[in-house]
């Protein structure tokens, strides 16, 4: 396996990701703990497997974080580094925050447990301030075991290879502290339409906060009721789309703490069109014409080498004529959405799968014969199927906010799939303001708001149409630049290619054949796999490195303005 860098990696430094990673709740007091920390890695009865410098946030299995090795399943990874706050940063409690630990993990300030958590894609925090000394030593002892299938876990697997890729263990996400007043917001909510929006402040203390919408035409200023909410009708307002990704700015002002926000103001719904069912944003017809994006980076797995890497892979779609990725069975980072709301690309957000994957049952059998589930007994343990609830909560909790995520993924094909009805009525309960596909492709749920196709081995046909069609795969069409490929030997994809011109023909022609002509027999939005090559996969329509666009710009862009026209 070739270890490839991308441009971004000599950018990195001794302090990368130093931005702040929490957009939507933003504050002054901010002290990243990114950087090199020890590192020792054992398993069972403390058995040594490594003990050298990391630097976090990159994963150990990364190039990025100097260590780039898989351990064994099932290690125990112990994380320490000192710190002294800054003088006058105190202001009256200290939080200290993960953007994600992968899988569970223990979190100790001056040998003082500080508190656990499980779950490897989500952020969480801990007010330390009775537990601080003038120098401080912390240190952050996470487990990983994949083989009990128990936790959400994506696409990581520890034999990697197809379309399963190296696993992440540890810390992989910004590490960093916060100070806040006593009487502190601790949490904002917000709901939008068409004319304005219900924003919700939680404090610690309670009583009303003072919220202020800054608008072109000028501040408007509100107070939240006894329940924390207040709303604001804007005059004239302006509407967000991948097109024209307006922002409104707020500011949250409580007893001495200030927080900034933001909001955009769409609504997605679906209607019925000239007869056909279409999905709607702002209450008119949109084609989603969209990209998976695994959220894989040759260099830093998890994370991109800097918090650029995320902007450059929006615009490098956008470039292209597409507007929406489907992030594929993975949570990111806030500040990936950040650039999706502020930049303009739609997110449709898959669950993170989990339980064990069976390839008959799961792929084998729905691709060839049936879309009825016909396995009884697949997914029936009871604490996996309350690990993935209580992944969705959090999924929903975390991200709810950001206005460029339209659709929820509950399941994707039959990887994890169980009740799939009730789990989506659960997501409804959670949100009822975005698009939710409960199925994503091959096995059919008839609760499903969508007609959900996966199509890779035949060409595709609209058919009858009785649901707002989403082909939410297709494509995975196969070429590998010389140079850019991680694996040389082994390829994974669904039609290949050994000549760069032979190949965009080939994906430009499948969009001309198969894709326009049934926008007007209902196809709502497409996802074409994939947004980059990862590891074996060589079907990005860039390289692994980010270094090599396949696809001709100009004529993808053609053909997005062909699709918006049969609309």
């Amino acid at each position: 396996m070739k270890t490839l860098y991308t441009a971004l990696a000599a950018e990195t430094g001794e302090s990368p990701h130093g931005e702040y990673p929490r957009p939507l709740m933003e504050r002054t007091s901010f002290f990243s703990l990114n950087g090199y920390w020890e590192l020792v890695v054992s398993k069972g009865e403390g058995k040594l497997q490594a003990k050298e410098k990391i630097l976090v946030p990159f994963p150990p299995e990364s190039a990025l974080s100097g260590i780039g090795r898989v351990f064994e399943d099932g290690s125990n990874y112990s994380y320490r580094r000192s710190f002294v706050l800054p003088e006058g940063f105190n202001v009256g409690r200290v939080l200290l925050h993960f953007g994600a630990v992968d899988r569970e993990c223990e979190v100790l300030l001056n040998g003082r447990s500080v508190g656990k958590h499980k779950g490897g894609y989500f952020a969480f925090d801990y007010d330390i301030t009775d537990l601080l000394r003038d120098e401080n030593e912390l240190e952050v002892r996470a487990y990983d075991y994949l083989g009990d299938h128990l936790m959400p876990y994506g696409k990581q697997k520890m034999k990697r290879g197809g379309m399963w890729y190296t696993p992440v263990s540890g810390i992989w996400q910004t590490v960093w502290l916060e100070s806040v007043y006593d009487a502190h917001i601790t949490h904002l909510d917000c709901e939008v339409d068409l004319a304005g929006a219900d924003i919700t402040v939680t404090t610690s203390c309670g009583g009303a906060a003072e919220v202020t919408v800054h608008t072109e035409e000028g501040d408007v200023i509100g107070s939240t009721d006894e329940k924390g909410r207040v709303r604001f009708d804007l005059d004239a307002p302006h509407l967000w789309s991948p097109e024209e990704p307006y922002l409104y700015r707020y500011t949250v002002r409580y007893h001495n703490d200030e927080v900034r926000s933001y909001f955009g103001l769409r609504t997605v719904s679906v209607g019925e069109v000239d007869g056909v069912k279409r999905m709607l944003l702002n209450g008119k017809p949109y084609f989603y014409n969209g990209l998976l994006d695994q959220g894989y980076w040759s260099d830093g797995l998890f994370l991109p080498a800097a918090d650029k890497g995320y902007e450059k892979d929006i615009e490098c779609a956008k470039s292209l004529g597409f507007n929406m990725l489907r992030k594929h069975i993975k949570v990111e980072p806030q500040r990936f959405y950040y650039h999706c709301d502020r930049l303009g690309i739609a997110v449709f957000q898959d669950m993170i799968n989990n339980g064990r994957y069976s390839f008959f049952f799961d792929t084998a059998l729905p691709t060839v014969l049936t879309k009825r589930r016909l396995n009884p007994f697949a997914h029936r343990d009871k604490a996996q199927r309350a690990e993935f609830v209580s992944a969705m909560e959090q999924t929903v909790k975390q991200l709810k906010n950001h206005p460029s995520i339209v659709l929820w993924t509950v399941f994707n094909e039959g990887w994890g799939q169980f009740e799939a009805a009730k789990m989506t009525e659960k997501l409804k309960s959670l949100d009822a303001t975005r698009h939710i596909d409960s199925a994503s492709g091959w096995y059919v749920c008839k609760e499903n708001q969508f007609d959900s196709r996966h199509v890779y081995f035949k060409p595709f046909k609209a058919g009858k149409v009785e649901k707002p069609l989403y082909l939410s795969e297709f494509g995975g069409y196969s070429y590998k630049p010389e140079g850019h490929v991680f694996n040389t030997e082994d390829t994974y994809g669904y039609r290949m290619f050994d000549d760069a011109g032979k190949y965009a023909d080939a994906v430009e022609a499948l969009f001309e054949r198969e894709i326009v002509p049934a926008v007007k027999q209902g196809l709502c939005a497409t996802v074409y796999t994939q947004l980059s090559d990862v590891e074996d996969e060589t079907n990005g329509v860039i390289t692994y490195d980010r270094k090599v666009v396949k696809l001709r710009l100009e004529k993808m862009r053609e053909i997005a303005e062909k699709i918006k026209k049969e609309l």
